[in-house]
């Protein structure tokens, strides 16, 4: 069996980001969306989900984009995950569905082992970690160059297509609405993604293709069930 988690990065960005992923959700086919706690936008993000309890939201870790990290830095950033995740219990009043990061910094060897530890702590999948499998290539800019073409719905449709694989895939994006709140070189290109995943023709790629949409909220559900323990790398 093929499911798809399409996860929303950036909630709590601005308001239009905010707008965006609950209209990719409402009206297209975002399922999951991982929730910034660091900003003035993350409040309304907050509540704003509360009226879409089929919606899974993780914690977005935001540590900035460039982290380099010395011995020193080491006791900052585990004190800084752990303020980050209390944030979110204050503004949801529940644990998050999942664990990611703002740019990825995760990845980063020496922020790796802390990220690992507050997943494993709280029981949390976490990006690249887990019994799901990560597809980024839906995204609409690199070499500072943006490619609309890549988040059209045409280019969605042969990703669901030709990429989505047996077992459990989340599919990440970054749907949203150009707005004065934040300033960044990604923004005409989060309307385009929205209008790809709410496009019709995607729902009817994902029948074709028998891609079953999920959740972070189905992930223990899923990961038990033979046919996804079968599929798992």
């Amino acid at each position: 069996m093929k499911y798809l988690i399409v996860n929303g990065d950036d909630f709590g960005a601005s308001r239009g980001i905010n707008r965006g992923i609950l209209e990719a959700h409402e009206r297209g086919i975002l399922t999951s969306t991982s929730l910034l706690v660091n900003t003035p936008w993350s409040e309304e993000a907050g509540k704003l989900s509360r009226a879409a309890p089929d919606l899974s939201v993780g914690l977005h870790v935001d540590l900035g984009k460039e982290l380099t990290l010395t011995a020193d830095s080491r006791g900052w950033m585990r004190g800084e995950l752990s303020r980050q995740f209390a944030r979110f219990r204050e503004l949801m009043d529940r644990l998050p569905t999942h664990l990611d990061s703002h740019h990825n910094v995760h990845r980063n060897p020496q922020a790796l082992l802390l990220f690992l530890e507050l997943a494993e702590e709280h029981g949390l999948p976490m990006r690249e970690h887990s019994s799901v499998r990560y597809f980024s290539k839906f995204y609409g800019q690199w070499g500072g160059q943006t490619h609309l073409e890549q988040i059209s719905p045409e280019s969605l449709a042969r990703m669901l297509e030709t990429e989505i694989q047996e077992g459990i895939t989340e599919l990440s994006c970054h749907p949203g609405y150009v707005d004065p709140d934040y300033p960044t070189g990604y923004s005409t290109e989060r309307e385009a993604e929205l209008r790809a995943l709410c496009d019709p023709r995607i729902r009817q790629t994902l029948a074709e293709q028998s891609i079953h949409l999920a959740s972070f909220h189905d992930l223990g559900k899923l990961a038990a069930s033979p046919a996804t323990r079968d599929a798992a790398p």
